[in-house]
């Protein structure tokens, strides 16, 4: 419809019309004296050329305001929400159709609503005066709750003194004030108050308190914008043949690094997850990817072609090279997510077993490579429960001998 029939077909003045859709302009002279410059009550259907004049993208500058993200609601939520209400819909059905969670709606009505009235009555929740209360909630900067109450904030920095840490503070308020909310804080509203520096916050040289002792927060980078960690992609376990997960085919290894102290010295560790064979890499020249390539590919250069099927990691920096050794071993790696070591347990179990031959807190450099194969060549050779009693030694030499082509046996086991 035109913006003329719109207008009609609503009952309002055709300039009113032209406003909610348009907003009133907003650069300086063309306003009227005394009348704010607003934006676009209505928002155009998504694609239509008007949209590309008028509307921004929600990243994008209005005016002066940056359009609010999604995760908030935004007016059209709110007329919605209004409209539902007055269908008599429940919190949860709103929440459904708006595909929100039921606690979001409930909070919404709650904090916007108009308190002198009763939820039965029609303007209880009105979607334009809730808009209104959301933005004004929401302006920025707003004035720490420290630095506004004296009280609160010479509680909180004879604590400090004490050498007590922020979130026993924050807790100790909530015991010692149960009626007065508006002494409670949380211990984030006390390290930002610490580290923000204003001229009426806390005091900088209480910072020395803190476990830490820093005057300013250490940046960490959030996941989705964290630098690749290796030159070459790594490829995911998600992509890794489902024949390794239920170990019935032979060749999936596992491995990683058991470490010594200050991670100075290291042994590889590699299993075979059908089989739980064993094999240790030795490490005299360290971990660095450089050497640890060349040490990984002497430890699996005697292995048959059907035992090389795939090699699990974790994203330690020891497999920077993994592209290179994956071209000369012919053995594709698979990396595990992060913080997910049940994805290579029986690595995981081995590298425990092996902590009795390589205990921690030793120096691992001082083991020889005969160290190494003498403690292989016993866990090799204990009989396992999963294995039906048999030891992975045996299990690990019918699968060399299926091989015609392969004459190792002796010099792998």
């Amino acid at each position: 419809m035109s913006i003329r029939g719109a207008s009609r077909l609503v009952g309002i003045n055709r300039r009113t019309g032209q406003e909610w859709v348009n907003g009133r302009n907003e650069r300086i002279g063309t306003t009227k004296p005394g009348r704010k410059a607003v934006r676009p009550a209505v928002q155009p259907l998504v694609g239509t050329r008007r949209e590309s004049l008028a509307h921004p993208r929600r990243d994008e500058w209005v005016g002066r305001r940056r359009r609010i993200s999604d995760r908030y609601l935004s007016e059209e939520e709110r007329i919605r929400i209004a409209d539902l209400r007055r269908e008599k819909r429940s919190v949860r059905s709103i929440a459904a159709e708006l595909g929100r969670s039921p606690s979001t709606i409930s909070r919404e009505i709650r904090r916007n609503c108009n308190p002198n009235l009763r939820p039965s009555h029609t303007g209880y929740y009105r979607p334009f005066a809730a808009q209104r209360r959301a933005e004004e909630r929401r302006a920025r900067p707003k004035s720490r709750r420290i630095d506004q109450l004296p009280e609160l904030r010479d509680f909180v920095q004879a604590r400090l003194d004490e050498r007590w840490s922020p979130q026993q503070i924050a807790e100790v308020l909530r015991r010692d004030f149960p009626g007065d909310p508006q002494m409670h804080v949380t211990h984030e509203t006390i390290y930002r108050a610490l580290y923000a520096q204003a001229d009426i916050s806390l005091r900088r040289e209480l910072t020395r308190r803190l476990r830490t002792g820093r005057s300013i927060r250490k940046q960490r980078r959030q996941p989705d914008r964290r630098a690749p960690r290796f030159s070459h992609p790594m490829t995911p376990i998600s992509q890794r043949p489902l024949e390794a997960a239920d170990r019935a085919v032979p060749g999936h290894w596992e491995g990683d690094l058991i470490v010594g102290p200050k991670n100075g010295s290291a042994i590889g560790t590699l299993v075979e997850r059908s089989t739980r064979f064993t094999l240790l890499v030795h490490l005299p020249n360290g971990h660095s990817p450089g050497y640890f390539r060349k040490a990984l590919l002497a430890a699996v250069e005697g292995l048959p072609p059907h035992l090389k099927r795939s090699l699990t990691w974790d994203q330690g920096a020891e497999m920077a090279h993994h592209y290179a050794f994956s071209e000369a071993s012919g053995i594709p790696v698979y990396f595990c997510d992060p913080h997910s070591p049940w994805q290579r347990g029986s690595n995981e179990n081995t590298n425990g077993l092996l902590r009795q031959y390589f205990p921690k807190g030793e120096d691992l450099s001082k083991y020889t490579k005969d160290d190494l194969d003498a403690a292989a060549a016993q866990l090799n050779t204990r009989p396992r429960k999963t294995l039906g009693w048999e030891t992975p030694a045996e299990r690990f030499t019918e699968l060399l001998q299926s091989d015609p082509t392969n004459h190792s046996v002796a010099t792998i086991c």
